[in-house]
């Protein structure tokens, strides 16, 4: 399993870039805020990843005994925007019983490129036929971000584009925020009823969380406060803890749904 503290290599954006993309997660965090709905979040998701030639979005939940995750529209769980005929295809040919996306999702904690599982040695050659059969359709690059919960609940979150253009680490960042965040504010919706109390996290916990939320390493994070990455590791690890995540992505996303951290 990959490492969970690593989110994206971090590289030197140029600042206008970094800002204007910025300024858009925020205003995508602030039009969240008062949205009661699901199909609503979706819509807004759906606006900010266009940022990023993203026009094609899936997202779906999985239980721990379930072994596939149907791409269907009627399922009231899924929630996706992919073309139709692609969808049609997908069911057609069962791909959902061999897709190497949710076999890779259940294995890794961060956001991962298609491409990387396309050219994995252990890919069978049935299972690119799913990447190669998508990109017929239009899907010719995308990303997935696995989400795993406390009790093993586990979610799914793909963006794909048309173009044949690889995702740069930034937009990784990002778009990977971006789903943490929808993934917690449905997973609030549906427990609407009982309100979670803030956790308390240290000063020196909410400085790691804060820039693990700017897309830094545990190496980077350390240069910036002066201490070691390991350091950096162990107060990211009780953050993860006190706030009951697994990722550290989503330990980010959830500190800033809580007002604990403000970017």
């Amino acid at each position: 399993m990959s490492d969970s503290f690593s989110l994206v290599p971090s590289v030197p954006f140029p600042k206008v870039a970094t800002e204007a993309f910025a300024v858009e997660f925020c205003r995508f965090l602030d039009q969240t805020d008062a949205v009661a709905r699901s199909d609503q979040l979706f819509d807004l998701l759906s606006g900010f990843a266009l940022n990023f030639d993203c026009p094609w979005i899936a997202y779906g939940p999985l239980r721990p005994n379930q072994k596939v995750l149907p791409l269907a529209r009627c399922d009231p769980e899924v929630m996706l925007n992919y073309p139709d005929e692609w969808l049609k295809r997908y069911s057609e040919m069962g791909y959902d019983r061999i897709d190497p996306i949710i076999n890779k999702s259940r294995k890794r904690v961060c956001a991962f490129r298609w491409s990387e599982v396309y050219s994995d040695a252990s890919t069978t050659e049935i299972e690119r036929r799913v990447f190669d059969e998508a990109a017929m359709f239009g899907l010719r690059s995308g990303i997935s971000v696995p989400m795993h919960g406390p009790d093993s609940s586990f979610a799914i979150m793909s963006f794909a584009q048309p173009s044949e253009c690889e995702f740069d680490n930034r937009t990784i960042t990002y778009l990977q925020l971006a789903a943490a965040h929808f993934h917690l504010k449905i997973a609030r919706l549906a427990n609407s009823s009982g309100i979670a109390s803030a956790p308390n996290l240290s000063p020196r916990e909410k400085e790691c969380i804060f820039w693990v939320a700017r897309g830094k390493s545990s190496w980077d994070i350390g240069i910036i406060l002066g201490i070691s990455d390991n350091t950096v590791n162990f107060h990211v690890k009780n953050a993860m803890r006190k706030l009951d995540v697994t990722s550290r992505t989503v330990a980010a996303m959830k500190a800033v749904d809580f007002g604990i951290i403000q970017l």
